[in-house]
């Protein structure tokens, strides 16, 4: 894992697909699971993604940790909305859940941060003369898919190093753990930013 991202390395069709419409798809996908609420098209989405990470021949060790992470996020939210709104409505926003976030992490497997901030600033390059700065709208857009990714992925690793020790259900076991790794996570990607240059502008001001 880099300080940018979970991106792991292949040649399959989805990680040669031009990132800009590559990350419309995950858009459209997402605002679907919003706009439906028929869980056998909830259900055929998450299979579609499911596909996706077939075809795109993600390592085993890379997809572990996410189908983990999403499990446990369904679970938890599960049984909490299963006790607010009734198991019908719960089964309806599993499924947005895992739809949602298992194909941002997809995207975020299969595309590299420079690929999708050069495909945002190109997109968005005429809306420079209005002040708007597309290479920061475009790493602000990978930045926030990227982080849903890693910290699902310290979510689960340090769940699955409180069940080695015994203490899965300490909340104290997974939430300083949790907490300590996600500042180091925050650090790494402010030095990694630093190095690219971000922020040297703000400094001259």
């Amino acid at each position: 894992m880099t300080p940018l991202g979970l991106y792991s390395p292949g040649t399959s069709p989805l990680h040669r697909a031009p990132a800009g419409p590559s990350l419309l798809v995950v858009l459209a996908l997402a605002a679907g699971t919003v706009l439906t609420g028929d869980p056998r098209v909830l259900g055929a989405l998450c299979a579609l993604v499911a596909a996706g990470y077939l075809l795109a021949r993600i390592p085993w060790h890379r997809v572990r940790p996410v189908l983990r992470t999403l499990a446990l996020l369904a679970l938890l939210l599960g049984a909490v909305q299963w006790w607010l709104i009734g198991p019908e409505r719960t089964l309806v926003v599993v499924l947005r859940l895992v739809a949602a976030l298992g194909a941002a992490t997809l995207f975020t497997l299969t595309t590299q941060v420079d690929d999708l901030v050069g495909a945002v600033e190109r997109g968005l390059g005429p809306l420079r003369r209005f002040g708007v700065a597309p290479e920061r709208l475009g790493l602000l857009v990978g930045l926030t898919l990227q982080s849903i990714a890693t910290l699902s992925g310290i979510a689960g690793q340090v769940r699955e190093a409180a069940r080695a020790r015994g203490a899965e259900r300490s909340p104290t076991a997974f939430a300083v753990p949790f907490l300590v790794r996600t500042l180091r996570h925050a650090d790494a990607l402010g030095e990694a930013l630093a190095a690219r240059g971000w922020g040297d502008e703000d400094d001259d001001r």
